[in-house]
């Protein structure tokens, strides 16, 4: 399984001067790129090869006055813009034709200086390089600090520089993960939980255990809406509205991370203890639309249970999703007994067939335990296959580790 790893860089004043021309130039080629395929659409004619594409936009425009600053770059940064032009309209197209699952996705569009999240990324055709005092050499770049939160398990193959919009420097690196050492960090259990996610509590297991929901959205309010008026106050173009843009942006960073750092946590806790985990398929997308929409986002059940999924996957355990018209909040976990739909202040039920108490959430979560074990039990498929690498696999909270990665 391919996994990122996310670090903390620290570049100098320097190297954010090359890294900002590193940006400006894989933006550049991005952008040529896109605009040859549309003038190549709008003629009729068949798109232009990789090949052709990167003799004209790289090899050749460096020679030119317009375009000589190119060189002034890794070539690899070029062709690797160059390649995330071809996957674009690889996944453009794959959606118009339905060969792509999820929602329809638009054509590519060209990218510019001002847009929150800018990367670059070096394979190991760049020779870049971690040094054995622990920083990333990366080339026409320099050693760059790094904030290592943890070793690094195996050598990676590619490191991507991101600088998102509060103006953070991150290096992600891809690796492969190794099976029999996966087997070994997580110790076998032949436990199963359900979890009913909710709004009132976070999740609430089958076991009875509550977990509150953080709302760190909802704590920040007040401090994000006092940055947001003084962003709305300064003039548009001044250097006064870019410091307070990038305060709004740290602000939202910090809520950001506090709910990667809360689901990360969970979702390993509910995998290391549990065999089979069964969890609600829930319409977030629909959830998102009513007036608990800011709650919905706040809580990002999306995002956990996409961490479950993976770690499932990568330690060998089940995780099963349990259908959204499944009625675990109607039926009684004791009896079996439908009981009928109930509106959502109804928080505890007494079931009118066996006469048990049940606390609506808890019940849910002992249904969908029971639902999920048995999809395991007559074999059908209980989660997806491996994606690609998920984003923000560790962050970095500028901790050293005693060893350092080679």
């Amino acid at each position: 399984m391919h996994l990122r790893y996310a670090f903390r860089l620290d570049p100098t004043p320097g190297q954010r001067s090359a890294l900002a021309r590193a940006f400006g130039c894989a933006r550049v080629v991005y952008n040529d790129a896109i605009a040859a395929r549309e003038r190549a659409r709008a003629a009729g004619q068949p798109f232009p090869t990789a090949g052709l594409l990167s003799r004209t936009l790289i090899t050749e425009a460096k020679q030119t006055r317009e375009r000589s600053w190119l060189g002034e770059v890794s070539a690899v940064v070029l062709q690797q813009a160059l390649r995330d032009v071809e996957a674009a309209y690889r996944n453009f197209f794959a959606s118009r034709t339905g060969e792509r699952r999820g929602p329809k996705l638009g054509a590519p569009r060209f990218r510019s200086r001002k847009d929150a999240r800018q990367t670059v990324r070096f394979t190991t055709n760049a020779r870049w390089k971690i040094t054995p005092a622990g920083r990333l050499n990366l080339p026409k770049i320099g050693e760059v600090r790094v904030r290592w939160s943890r070793p690094l398990p195996c050598v990676p193959s590619s490191v991507t520089v991101v600088k998102d919009a509060a103006g953070r420097y991150f290096a992600s690196f891809v690796i492969d993960t190794d099976p029999a050492a996966d087997a070994k960090r997580m110790l076998a259990s032949d436990q199963a939980v359900g979890i009913d996610l909710g709004l009132t509590h976070f999740a609430v297991l089958s076991d009875g255990t509550k977990i509150d929901s953080p709302r760190f959205l909802r704590r920040a309010e007040k401090k994000l809406k006092k940055a947001q008026r003084e962003l709305s106050r300064k003039q548009k173009g001044s250097k006064n509205r870019e410091k307070a843009r990038r305060k709004v942006a740290r602000a939202h960073a910090k809520v950001a991370d506090a709910r990667r750092d809360f689901h990360h946590q969970l979702s390993t806790k509910v995998i290391r203890e549990n065999q089979t985990v069964a969890v609600e398929d829930l319409a977030v997308s629909g959830l998102a639309r009513t007036r608990l929409a800011r709650s919905v986002h706040d809580a990002g059940w999306s995002r956990f249970v996409h961490l479950l999924e993976y770690k499932a996957a990568r330690y060998g355990r089940v995780l099963v999703k349990v259908g959204r018209f499944e009625p675990t909040s109607q039926v009684c976990s004791a009896c079996g007994h439908r009981d009928g739909p109930k509106p959502l202040h109804v928080r505890e039920w007494t079931c009118t067939a066996c006469g048990t108490v049940h606390d609506r959430d808890h019940n849910a979560a002992i249904n969908i335990k029971a639902a999920g074990l048995a999809v395991t039990a007559c074999g059908a498929q209980v989660s997806p296959d491996p994606g690609p690498a998920p984003r923000d696999e560790a962050g970095s909270h500028g901790i050293r580790p005693a060893a350092r990665a080679a």
